[in-house]
């Protein structure tokens, strides 16, 4: 890897926790994004965040408008997900990373992943199939998240329902719909319902990936928190 490459792999990994330099996947998209990242180095990394929410707002807004509409609700799709790079690559080429910017990325992400549940079901996905892939989305998020807060200092474990899959994932849908509106091949279903069970199950198994890599984490570990009682942490414990 070049420096510049390098330095990309290794901010991402000190952020995130993870050292993913072995992972031609990951650092291939790092370059991707840090190479479209230069010309944005005066941008505020904030409004990079606030563009991928409304990126995926207007796929919402035009993914159910029928016809081809849908297609340009995957190129809105496939923005957000570059943008939710963007942000970070340019906080980091620019010295600009900082707790604040983490939590309005983090907000922003979580908005950005509702809009992408919300343009499947615009696309015929069923309500409380949706509804159900969108509690599955924040208790994700939410179980690293306290994790996080309580000491770990990986995400856990890189799991089959981080974003990108749930990006691919709706942008599929999105194609599917507006290239093969008559649905799936062999099955005829909806694109958005194939989709929609894609998601939940890569949610399921990847739920279980980072409990597991929680337990991993935090198991024996001392409770360090406010109200510390000193002791490693067992099972039946509820600390708050």
């Amino acid at each position: 890897m070049t420096g510049d490459d390098a330095s990309a792999v290794d901010g991402w990994s000190r952020l995130h926790g993870e050292d993913v330099s072995a992972s031609r996947l990951v650092v291939g998209w790092l370059r991707f994004v840090h190479a479209l990242a230069r010309p944005l180095d005066r941008v505020p990394p904030d409004l990079l965040s606030l563009a991928g929410v409304v990126a995926a707002g207007g796929a919402v807004a035009v993914a159910g408008a029928g016809g081809r509409w849908p297609l340009l609700a995957l190129v809105l799709v496939v923005a957000t997900g570059v943008l939710d790079g963007l942000d970070g690559a340019v906080a980091l080429r620019t010295g600009r990373a900082r707790p604040l910017g983490a939590v309005v990325d983090a907000v922003a992400d979580r908005l950005a992943d509702l809009s992408l549940v919300l343009v499947l079901l615009v696309l015929g996905a069923e309500a409380w199939w949706c509804a159900a892939i969108g509690v599955t989305v924040l208790l994700h998020e939410y179980a690293r998240a306290k994790a996080q807060a309580v000491g770990m200092a990986s995400a856990g474990a890189i799991t089959v329902a981080e974003r990108p899959i749930r990006i691919i994932v709706v942008a599929i849908a999105c194609a599917g719909t507006g290239l093969a509106p008559g649905g799936t091949p062999v099955t005829g279903w909806s694109w958005a319902v194939v989709s929609a069970l894609v998601w939940a199950a890569c949610a399921v198994v990847g739920f279980g990936q980072l409990v597991a890599g929680v337990r991993r984490e935090l198991s024996g570990r001392p409770w360090t928190g406010p109200f510390a009682s000193g002791r490693a942490d067992h099972a039946g414990d509820d600390a708050r």
